[in-house]
């Protein structure tokens, strides 16, 4: 049975524990895990050639490989073609495989939230991170600060402001027993509005363009800013994710079954959960620093998932960041080509598309976040 049950926790209230695991449960067989690894890695592999391809200006996918390997292997192209080369190499290419590090990073961050408050309703930012970013963002933009880093300004002032708001939301939640899940919650909520009133204030008191459209941006999420120069730290900060995340699937396992049971189990809950909060924390700050807060991604995948892969968080985090990364590049292509040459803000195409697929999973006989 496939099932988000709800649990109660004395003295917290009513919480919605996600994938809990029962005997049974995993709709595929353990040993189908690597061959649907293997599926999920050529479908996005194609989905990246197709997605490099593809644009204003279309590139077959041979020229578009051939392309590809010219600028891994230094290998020549004529001069009629370097138009051509450079949208390929410099702008698509930077820009997909953006795509596919925060697709793969939010999928992940959203089911170890999931778990760690045990909360069918959670995501990346339900603790705030994307309102601290975007107003960190939006301060830069208005006042001209850090410009000693040139292009990557805003971006480290979404950082920072991400860091302070997982900083003030650790010490708000912060209690006798540890970090609540209900605390976690309703401080993340609140700093959340608050925040977002900081940026309000910024832009009612500095009401330029460009502090306008940085709101924008980092209210709806993109990676037309996307650079080469951001995707090592993108790249090593979400692997690191996937494999620290990997190595705590069992622990997931457990205290999604509430602490009281995790406790009985020889969980220590409060450790755990302090080392969740900061591991997600910083992935989702560095996520938002680049890509602007992208909505329904983190909390739609990790549901889908389930309910192909189980309960069991080993299967959860191995096939989620795959399939996060093959759903944004293809929310990020649409975004971008729908009304080219404009282009949508990325989170109206995860929102279009994340809305409707999670009314669908609400009325899905036996996948419930509550009772019948």
């Amino acid at each position: 049975m496939r099932s988000l049950r709800e649990s109660r926790s004395p003295g917290s209230g009513v919480a919605s524990s996600p994938a809990v695991p029962e005997a049974g449960d995993p709709p595929i067989r353990r040993a189908a895990v690597p061959l649907i690894v293997v599926l999920l890695s050529g479908v996005l592999a194609v989905s990246v050639l197709l997605a490099i391809g593809l644009g204003a200006a279309a590139v077959p996918p041979g020229e578009t490989l051939r392309f590809l390997w010219a600028a891994v292997t230094g290998g020549s192209i004529t001069a009629e073609e370097v138009t051509a080369y450079q949208i390929i190499w410099q702008v698509r290419t930077p820009r997909v495989l953006l795509a596919v590090l925060v697709g793969a990073g939010l999928s992940v961050v959203g089911v170890a939230i999931q778990a760690m408050v045990r909360n069918a309703l959670a995501d990346p930012f339900v603790l705030g991170v994307s309102s601290g970013a975007s107003a960190g963002a939006v301060l830069v933009s208005a006042t001209g600060a850090l410009t000693a880093l040139g292009i990557y300004a805003v971006s480290a002032g979404a950082f920072l402001g991400a860091l302070l708001v997982s900083a003030l939301v650790y010490l708000a939640s912060r209690g006798a027993g540890g970090l609540t899940p209900l605390r976690l919650v309703l401080t993340g909520v609140a700093m959340a509005f608050g925040f977002q009133a900081v940026m309000s204030l910024i832009v009612y008191f500095v009401p330029d363009g460009e502090s306008t459209s940085t709101v924008l941006f980092w209210s709806m999420g993109g990676f037309g800013a996307a650079t080469w120069g951001a995707l090592p730290v993108v790249a090593a900060v979400t692997a690191v994710t996937v494999v620290v995340l990997r190595r705590l699937s069992r622990g997931l396992d457990v205290l999604a079954l509430g602490d009281e049971t995790s406790v009985s189990l020889g969980v220590d809950t409060v450790r755990l959960r302090k080392g969740l909060f900061v591991l997600t924390s910083l992935a989702t700050g560095a996520m938002v620093a680049v890509s602007g807060a992208i909505g329904f991604v983190g909390l739609v995948m990790p549901h889908l998932v389930r309910l192909w892969a189980g309960a069991a968080h080993v299967r959860v985090l191995t096939i989620a960041p795959l399939a996060g990364a093959i759903f944004m590049v293809w929310a990020d292509l649409v975004s971008r080509t729908l009304v080219a040459p404009r282009e949508l803000p990325l989170g109206v195409i995860t929102a279009l598309v994340g809305v409707p697929v999670f009314v669908v999973l609400l009325r899905r006989r036996g996948y419930l976040f509550g009772g019948r």
